[in-house]
This record gives structure tokens, sequence and C-alpha cells, in this order.
């Protein structure tokens, strides 16, 4: 099937104005924390400044896993637009499928990250002013098994938020379908 071909229902098959909000708000920091996670390897180990850009690292990961658990729970209360009648199953399928991915590194990514910080002596400064020490012991091994994790976590997620955009991109500017518009502020069915 052509992707020229799918097209909108209705003009009222957008998500909710909490979910397009959720998803944007929730793209742009992932976007910003994938890109900060991999600056971190500009800053000398050992180094102040490294401290505070990992803190802050940390920081901004506690605040975006809560949204993100925010997103998931809005998500799960509310069912999400109908495509249309004629979208391809198979592509449906592989969205689907990006959509778990998405959702599996969105959760795995803060968790794995968190757990590498409790299995440091280091701990977290959140947002370099509060100390949450460490409930964990010092383990190199438990640290490294965590820290492993976020890292193969952050290249798989740099892979499929790129797809995401790029499966965006093609939807709103090649194949004009209507997807990309249902995670939009255009209007809802009934206005």
């Amino acid at each position: 099937m052509n992707l020229g071909t799918i097209t909108m229902n209705a003009a009222g098959s957008r998500y909710d104005r909490t979910a397009v909000a959720l998803h944007w708000i929730v793209g742009l920091g992932i976007l910003a924390q994938l890109a900060f996670g991999w600056l971190l390897g500009e800053f000398g180990r050992g180094t102040p400044e490294r401290a505070l850009a990992i803190n802050l690292h940390k920081s901004t990961g506690i605040v975006l896993a809560l949204l993100i658990v925010l997103r998931l729970a809005w998500r799960l209360g509310h069912r999400p637009p109908a495509y249309a009648p004629q979208v391809d199953g198979r592509l449906l399928r592989m969205a689907r499928l990006g959509h778990v991915l998405l959702y599996v590194c969105m959760l795995g990514m803060p968790l794995s990250g968190y757990l590498a910080s409790n299995f440091s002596k280091h701990g977290i400064r959140f947002f370099n002013q509060y100390a949450l020490a460490p409930w964990g012991p010092d383990d190199k091994d438990l640290y490294a098994l965590f820290n492993g994790t976020h890292d193969v976590l952050a290249v798989a997620f740099s892979l499929l938020v790129a797809a995401h955009i790029l499966a965006a991109l093609h939807h709103g500017l090649i194949a004009r379908d209507g997807v990309l518009a249902r995670m939009t502020f255009g209007p809802r069915r009934g206005t």
C-alpha cells in the first residue's frame, strides 16, 4: 500500500489536548536530555564541572521520568484516536512496535540511570542543591550493569527517536496523510 493513501477519517481523529501537550513536552525534554547525555563525555573526569553536569543530567532525568509516567498514565486512561480504515495493517503494527520500544526506552533510561546512581558512592545531588544519598552499597559491578544498560538504551533510544521524527516528517511533508496531524493542536471533532 502506498503511504500517500492513508487519510484522516475526520478532523476529530486527533489525540486530546492533554496528550498532545504531554507528547511535545516529553518529546522535547527527551531530545534535550539525550543531547545532554551525549555531551557529558566532553567534561573531564574528576572535575567539578563534570560533577555539576552529571548531577544536572540526573536531576533533569528524574523530572523527565515523572513526566513520562504521567504521560503513560494519561495514555493508558485515554483511548487514542482511530486511524483511517485504509491504514495498512503492516504499517500500523510497525508503528505500534515502535511506540512500545519508545516507551521501554522512556522508562528504562531513567530507571537504569537512577539505579546506577544508587550503587555508586556519589548518589544524586538534585539540581546540585539537595543530596539524595544512595540507598544501595557502593558496588562497582551493579553500577557497571545499570550504567551499561543506560548506555545501551541511550543508543537504542537515540535511533528510535530519530526514526520516529523521520516517520513524522514523512507523514507531514511527503505523504500528507493526516497521521502527523493526530498529534497537533488543530481542531477537534465538534469544534
